[in-house]
């Protein structure tokens, strides 16, 4: 199976989030972290960035049922 390196524009496409925010989470050890692509270049790995959508929807879907964070 082939690994999809995503960059940049379509990460901040998936989350909605901005550039500053998601090196800031990175950062934080909050977001996956980019691999580099040689030079200055950054991508990161599909799979890993889906994971932590799921991850991320699951956490929001646990609180609002139970009206507290866990």
């Amino acid at each position: 199976m082939a690994t999809t390196i995503l960059r940049l524009p379509d990460v901040k496409a998936r989350t909605g989030l901005s550039r500053s925010t998601i090196y800031l989470r990175v950062a934080e050890g909050k977001f996956p972290s980019p691999v580099a692509l040689g030079g200055r270049a950054v991508g990161w790995v599909e799979a890993e960035l889906d994971a932590w959508l799921t991850q991320q929807i699951n956490s929001r879907r646990q609180i609002s049922k139970s009206g507290r964070a866990i």
